[in-house]
Order: structure tokens, then C-alpha cells, then sequence
């Protein structure tokens, strides 16, 4: 910057020379810009990003569409809507994925470098705090566990709909408050270098010992899912990136920020923090709320929204609930820049234009949930039962005998997962970063397929949960205690990688869709609940990726001891 300024000083110093000795000169005609070259300029630029989503969304919503007509032979309904709301969902995306890199990004990295020097370090882990309950309310997924409360039966499930309706923002704010303290405790962990694996145990432990608790009371069970299933929301595009880029920032100020770790660990903290979180919320409501208390409200709530059902469908909606979450964010990172560490914005026009785009991506993306992915994913999902089970809304169903008919349903499944977690762009990014980390002995596409198989036979398990009704305790905690037996025998490499990759598979796209689906799925089939897809969705890439890695050391050692084996050999016969 500085030989720039020296270089043009010395061209406005010849000029005015040359001037002078002229007499008189011309002033240099300014730059003009057609409307034609404008677009030139932008088109590349604005074409990859499009893409990059197009990529992730276009392609699944084919494959629901060839398979709900080719498979199940029926039409999709409403496909005018559907493919505007798709369209919605790939241009807010793009939107919104901008304005957080040029606009949000920023703010958090500038407070998280200059933090640390102005403030104590209570101070810093306030704020910390403070920031991850911010990014949850501005997750666009959240939105779709919200919206899932309507569809929740009170008599059936009394404290699920009372968290999902009554209790929807405290549940939110409960859920913000676990990604907080995942925030503090991973950034501790930064500056005292400490492992992993001890506070993944001292987490896990307490998460399973509360779903055992609540397996002994009925209606808390149903509540199970839910829970686990918010693990899985939270870990999304704003609170990753913008809780690393704080936490990361804090520990490079202190000197330790290089390591081969960083990075690692915020992730987990920050999905199986929101599972203890709702677990707790859900047994203080059990004892504060009586049933007859939520019944009556319930039927006071249908009575209102009659009323209100116009306000309920009109577009205004998504747009307030854009606002709602962004703005609030963003005014608390303008807060603690100017008011805590007196700076100031340092490009405050480009900062403007990229909060302006994720504000405006947000308000997009949320029209798109609801009338593009939220659509498609629950008619899909109250459709695939026709092919093993009656359904009066599919005539002539079951369409195949029963068991040809499941396996179609589980097969549907497995594709879905397999495909939308390889089609998630933070998974290619997490490949590149391990095949570095780990010198090239786990390849990126070794891990990209170990992901998505784990997410794959996570999903189709939780299409079986909802077929025969049985507690996703039943698998998450057998599940996770063998995670836990294969992290005490898993280097500390591979450990951060695999519990961190079951964060990447959660994306803005596949949440809200197998959300969706699960929940029209359960309706179809008449379960409680369609909840616990997400929750088994996060515990399978666990799995396959630790039991990958302990493959992948043990190939790594064969070879080593062949190459020593070989060296010897050479030594004694020369």
C-alpha cells in the first residue's frame, strides 16, 4: 500500500510538471460503463456462485420428483409453486452465502483478532456467548423446526407441541445458549491447547444419561428425537463460519492459532451442547405444565389461528422472520466493534452491500423454505408409505407387496442421504483439510464417501424408527457408545475430523428437506412423531469415519513395518 501511494504521488507530481509546461491541459476523460459492460463484468462472477447451489439443490429435487413419479406413480402437486420456491431457495442462498463472506465474515474475524488485546478474558467469553446465540436465531433452518410445531398432535405428544408452539422461542434461545457455551468452552480449549476427547466424553456422558432418564416417563420420550434432532439444526452456515472465525481469531492473537487443530472441536461442542439444553427444558416443562393446561391452550391456539389464518399465508411472514434473525446479529457485532473495542468499520460501503445481501438472501431463502423445499420434502415424504402401506390419499396403495414395498422406502432413503450430504459443499472443504492434515493418508474422496454412507444408513434407520415407532434411544445410545469405545482407541486427529463431520452433513438444503420429509412421512403412517432422522443422520458419519481412520492407521503401520522390514533386509545382505 505504501509504494502504491509513493507511485501515484510521483504520477500527479509529473502530470502537474507536465502541465505547467504545456500551459494548459485537458483533465483526463473518466472511465464510462455501459449497462452492457456491467453485465459482462458481473455475469462470471455471479454465474459460479449460482451454481455452486444450483448443484446442491437441483439435483435432489430430481430425484424426488423421478421417484414419486416413476417409482410410486404419482404426479407432483403444486409444481408451478414448488419450482419457483426451489429457484427461491438457490438465489437466496447465493445471496446470503455473499453477504455473510463479505459482510458478516469480516466482523466476526476483526473482533475476534482485536478482542483479545482490548478486553479481559471474561470479557471475551462473554461476547463469545453472547455470539452464539445470536448466529442460532439467524440459522436458516431453525426456521424449519419451528414451523414443524403445527403439525405435532397434542393428544398424542402434550409437551413435544407445548415445546414447538408455546415454548418456540425459549426452545430457540435454549438451543442458542448450548451453541454458546460450545462457543466458550472451544475457545478455552484453543488457548490451553487442550484435547478433544476428554470434553467429548464429559458431554456425551450427561446427554445419554438424561435419555435414559427420559425414556421412564412416556411423554418425555417422544421428546427425545426433537432433541437430538436440534444438534444437527444448529451446525449450519452462519454459526460455523462465524464462531470458528471468533474463536480461531482469539487463539491467533494469543499465539496459538497455527496448530494443527484449530478449527476442530467448536462443531461438536456446538451440536451435542443443544441436546442437553432441550433435554433439561423439556423435563422442567414436564413438571411445571400440567396435560389439561396444553390441551386448553391448544384449542385456544386453533380458535385464533381461524382468525388469523390470512396473516399465516401471506409472504410477510418469512419477511419478518428474515429481519428477525439477521438484523439483531448484525447489531450486536456493530455493538461490540464500535462500543467495546472503539473501531470502526473498515470498508463500511462494502460491508453494507454484503449485509444487505444476507439480509435479502435471508428473506429469499425463507420464501423458498416454505413454498419450494418444505413443500416438496413433506409431499414426498407423505407419499413413499403408499408403496408398503393403504393411504387414502394414494389410490390403489400399497403398491407393492410389503416387504418389496419397505425395502423401496429405505432404499429411497439411503439414496437421499448419500446424495445430498456428497452434494454439501462444507464436506469438499473438510476433504481438502484432512488430506493435508493427515499428509495424504486420508484422501478427500475417502472421506467425502465415508461421510455420506454414515449419513446414509443414519437416515434410512431413521425411516425405520418412524415405520415401527420404536425410540431413537434405542439406536443413538448404543450408537454413541460405540463412538465413544472408538475414540478412546482413535488418534486425536482423526477424532476431531470424524465428530466435527457430523456438523458438515446438516446444510441449510438437506436440514429443512429430510426435516420435512420425516415429519410428512410419520403423518403418513400415522406415527407421534417424525422426528430423529437429523439425530441419526449426525451419529452415522461418527461411525464410519473413526472406523475409517482406524483403517487407514492400520494400512499406514503395515507399510511402515514393510519398509523397515525391507530396509533390514537390504542392511544384512549388503
Amino acid at each position: 500500500r505504501y509504494v502504491q501511494e509513493v507511485t501515484l504521488q510521483r504520477r500527479r507530481v509529473r502530470y502537474a510538471d507536465l502541465a505547467a509546461a504545456a500551459g494548459s491541459q485537458p483533465a483526463p476523460a473518466q472511465l464510462e460503463l455501459r449497462s452492457k459492460d456491467v453485465v459482462r463484468l458481473v455475469q462470471p462472477y455471479v454465474t459460479v456462485r449460482f451454481v455452486e447451489q444450483l448443484k446442491a439443490v437441483v439435483p435432489l429435487a430430481i430425484y424426488l420428483a423421478l421417484f414419486q413419479l416413476l417409482v410410486l406413480r404419482q404426479s407432483v402437486s403444486e409444481a408451478g409453486i414448488i419450482t419457483a420456491g426451489l429457484l427461491a431457495v438457490v438465489v437466496g442462498l447465493m445471496l446470503f452465502m455473499e453477504g455473510l463472506k463479505v459482510g458478516l465474515m469480516p466482523l466476526g474475524e476483526t473482533i475476534g483478532n482485536v478482542l483479545p488485546r482490548h478486553s479481559p478474558l471474561p470479557v471475551v467469553l462473554i461476547i463469545t456467548f453472547i455470539l452464539g446465540i445470536g448466529v442460532t436465531f439467524a440459522e436458516p433452518a431453525i426456521g424449519a423446526l419451528q414451523a414443524a410445531g403445527a403439525l405435532v398432535d397434542v393428544t398424542r405428544a402434550p409437551y413435544l407441541y407445548v415445546l414447538l408452539n408455546d415454548w418456540s422461542g425459549v426452545l430457540v434461545l435454549i438451543v442458542g445458549m448450548g451453541v454458546g457455551f460450545a462457543a466458550v468452552l472451544g475457545t478455552i480449549r484453543f488457548l490451553k491447547g487442550w484435547s478433544l476427547k476428554p470434553l467429548i466424553y464429559a458431554t456425551i456422558v450427561p446427554a445419554l444419561a438424561l435419555s435414559a432418564y427420559m425414556l421412564t416417563d412416556e411423554g418425555l420420550a417422544m421428546i427425545l428425537a426433537l432433541a437430538w434432532d436440534c444438534g444437527a439444526v444448529t451446525t449450519g452456515p452462519v454459526t460455523v463460519p462465524l464462531v470458528l472465525a471468533l474463536g480461531i481469531g482469539i487463539a491467533s492473537s494469543a499465539g496459538k492459532g497455527h496448530s494443527s487443530l484449530s478449527g476442530f472441536g467448536i462443531v461438536t461442542l456446538a451440536s451435542i451442547f443443544p441436546v442437553i439444553g432441550v433435554m433439561g427444558l423439556a423435563i422442567f416443562v414436564a413438571r411445571t405444565v400440567s396435560v389439561d393446561e396444553i390441551v386448553a391452550s391448544a384449542a385456544t391456539r386453533a380458535d385464533s389461528t381461524i382468525a388469523l389464518a390470512w396473516h399465516e399465508t401471506t409472504p410477510w411472514v418469512e419477511i419478518i422472520l428474515g429481519v428477525r434473525a439477521i438484523v439483531p446479529l448484525v447489531l450486536f457485532l456493530l455493538a461490540v466493534l464500535y462500543f467495546v473495542l472503539h473501531e470502526r468499520v473498515r470498508d463500511r460501503a462494502q460491508s453494507a452491500y454484503g449485509l444487505g445481501l444476507a439480509l435479502g438472501g435471508m428473506i429469499v431463502f425463507n420464501l423458498g423454505l416454505t413454498y419450494g423445499l418444505a413443500r416438496l420434502g413433506g409431499q414426498t415424504g407423505g407419499i413413499v408409505p403408499a408403496a408398503f402401506a393403504s393411504l387414502s390419499s394414494v389410490s390403489g396403495s400399497p403398491l407393492y407387496p410389503v416387504l418389496v414395498g419397505m425395502a423401496l422406502a429405505l432404499l429411497f432413503a439411503w439414496i437421499l442421504g448419500f446424495g445430498a450430504t456428497l452434494a454439501e459443499p462444507a464436506l469438499n472443504a473438510l476433504g481438502m483439510t484432512v488430506e493435508n492434515l493427515t499428509n495424504g493418508a486420508f484422501r478427500k474422496s475417502m472421506l467425502m464417501y465415508a461421510v455420506s454412507t454414515g449419513v446414509a444408513f443414519g437416515i434410512a434407520a431413521g425411516v425405520l424408527k418412524i415405520i415401527f415407532g420404536f425410540s431413537v434411544a434405542w439406536i443413538l445410545v448404543p450408537g454413541y457408545l460405540a463412538a465413544l469405545a472408538l475414540t478412546a482407541i482413535s488418534s486425536e486427529e482423526y477424532v476431531n475430523v470424524a465428530w466435527d463431520s457430523a456438523g458438515v452433513t446438516t446444510g441449510p438444503v438437506t436440514v429443512p428437506l429430510v426435516l420435512a420429509m420425516g415429519l410428512g412421512f410419520g403423518g403418513a403412517v400415522g406415527a407421534v412423531e417424525g422426528f430423529g432422522i437429523l439425530a441419526f443422520a449426525s451419529i452415522g458419519p461418527i461411525l464410519s469415519v473413526l472406523t475409517t481412520g482406524l483403517l487407514v492407521e492400520r494400512g499406514v503401520r503395515r507399510r511402515h513395518a514393510m519398509a523397515e522390514r525391507e530396509i533390514g533386509l537390504e542392511a544384512v545382505s549388503s
